[in-house]
């Protein structure tokens, strides 16, 4: 046998950094972009006053319920334009300062927009259906971001990433929740009928969360599956190589064995 060390291919292709997408390969972050500018265009005006008279949906008499409401909306305002520079690869890669200081002002306005939600949660204009939709909606995003939170001051960034998309999907459902509720509006109360406005505004708050969880899992699955394919060819044996190898190995070793020989005549 030749001393000469054998290339190990896979350390070679290991070695070799990821390609980095510039920003404009990313396409769906210039539509998300758009889409929470233009929400928070339409919902912040009415409140900016603090005057309950302008508010876009009924005040109850709770003396709680409209400072909990606009502490939710504007401390909601500020994290959804974070998540949105929380989920910029490019951003992340060449501005991690910015990344980091993001994310640490997100997880600040998520405290209140829990609680505030939480409270707001509790005075459904849309009955039991809507109370349950937002109070569970409220508890998943507590539990989503705050896991969020603990991966990453353990290190385990793959962990936080994916808690804190799932944390994004389920606050971005404020957004959804317009586009649902003229859905279900159209469909259940066509002539804006008591009952049916009720209910299609309760069905829409399960929607709008609902629908955008299974979306964030669906892509966090379809990513993960990816991940591995190309870690297990990676870690596949080599049977062509690994073959041949053995026959160039075999053949001298048997020929030059006592058992190999022929018997004599």
């Amino acid at each position: 046998m030749s001393g000469t060390p054998i290339p190990d291919d896979n350390r070679r292709h290991r070695s070799r950094p990821a390609p980095v997408k510039p920003w404009w390969r990313r396409p769906w972050i210039v539509p998300l972009a758009i889409a929470t500018i233009a929400f928070l265009i339409y919902a912040l005006p009415p409140y900016v006053s603090l005057d309950p008279a302008t508010s876009r949906i009924d005040v109850p008499a709770a003396p709680i319920y409209y400072p909990a409401l606009v502490i939710h909306i504007f401390a909601g305002s500020v994290m959804l334009c974070c998540a949105v520079l929380q989920l910029w690869p490019w951003l992340r890669r060449r501005h991690l300062p910015v990344h980091r200081w993001s994310g640490r002002l997100y997880m600040i306005c998520a405290i209140p927009v829990f609680f505030g939600g939480l409270i707001v949660a509790q005075f459904p204009q849309g009955g039991p259906v809507q109370q349950v939709a937002n109070t569970m909606l409220g508890l998943l995003f507590g539990t989503t971001t705050a896991l969020g939170y603990r991966a990453v001051r353990q290190r385990r960034i793959g962990d936080h990433r994916e808690w804190m998309i799932r944390s994004f999907a389920l606050a971005s459902s404020i957004v959804a929740n317009r586009v649902w509720t003229v859905i279900c509006v159209a469909i259940l109360s066509p002539n804006d009928e008591p009952d049916g406005l009720t209910a299609a505004i309760g069905i829409a708050t399960w929607l709008s969360w609902v629908v955008n969880l299974i979306i964030a899992e669906a892509w966090l699955h379809r990513r993960n599956g990816r991940r591995q394919r190309p870690a297990r060819r990676d870690n596949a044996p080599r049977t062509s190589d690994s073959s041949s190898d053995s026959d160039q190995h075999s053949r001298p070793v048997a020929a030059a064995g006592p058992l190999a020989t022929e018997p004599q005549q």
